[in-house]
């Protein structure tokens, strides 16, 4: 797992930077009913993708949240005064104060699938009955575009996925919130690069290929005998659920 402290600083500029941000808030705010008044975003990371769902709907008041300081201090100073430093799975907000909550690159990292029926019951409490919530889906396999560098990495060990379409809507029916839309947007400037992958694991990207490891040198040592080292392959294309509190649900 990464040290998201450690990651804060250069965070943005190797994922895809303002183009992803761009594209991720529009794609979530095309799910977001225009008459939203308060919305949550949990996980807000850097706020690179919050400042634009501030910015984009300035009738709405943008609250964001995440766990790490570091990521927390930058998302900060983009949007002062509406950042907090808090756990997804004990949210520090009354029951239904929010219209709206999204969770962006979020559910996959977490630790368990209790961890993630833990973030979608808290999303579901502090929705007023009527609101949405707007999360990514399926993150991993987003990442695998049919190039020569996943057909290097197919043979990887794989980590259980934790946010698989089904068991995210599984959790959500569960906690009263019911299907209300989709979308996909891609990920702008995240096209790997077979020398970028290489990097990627040195840092320990893939959590089942720690960095010294044989069989990440060995992926390593593959990926490096690929042609075009520095050519970026396809963007991944993310994809978005939205659901909705049911009006009888408290």
């Amino acid at each position: 797992m990464l040290d998201y402290d450690k990651e804060a600083g250069d965070y943005d500029a190797l994922r895809g930077g303002e183009p992803r941000a761009e594209a991720a808030a529009r794609a979530v705010l095309g799910l977001v009913p225009e008459g939203a008044r308060r919305l949550l975003d949990i996980g807000c990371g850097t706020g690179i993708v919050t400042r634009r769902l501030a910015a984009a709907r300035p009738g709405t008041r943008v609250t964001g949240v995440d766990l790490t300081y570091a990521m927390a201090s930058r998302a900060a100073a983009r949007l002062p005064g509406s950042v907090v430093i808090g756990d997804g799975r004990r949210l520090p907000f009354r029951d239904g104060e929010f219209d709206a909550v999204t969770s962006v690159w979020l559910l996959h990292l977490l630790g368990g699938p209790e961890d993630v029926r833990a973030v979608v019951g808290e999303c579901a409490r502090v929705l007023r009955p009527g609101g949405v919530y707007v999360t990514t889906v399926d993150k991993a396999a987003s990442h695998n575009v049919g190039s020569d560098i996943d057909a290097v990495l197919a043979a990887r060990p794989r980590a259980p996925a934790m946010d698989p379409a089904g068991a995210v809507e599984k959790y959500a029916v569960e906690h009263g919130l019911r299907p209300a839309g989709q979308a996909r947007f891609p990920g702008r400037g995240q096209g790997r690069s077979p020398r970028r992958t290489v990097a990627d694991l040195r840092r320990g990207w893939f959590v089942t290929l720690p960095p010294g490891d044989p069989l990440a040198d060995n992926f390593a040592l593959r990926l490096a005998a690929l042609p075009d080292q520095e050519v970026p392959r396809p963007d991944p294309e993310f994809t978005l659920r939205a659901f909705r509190k049911d009006v009888g649900t408290p």
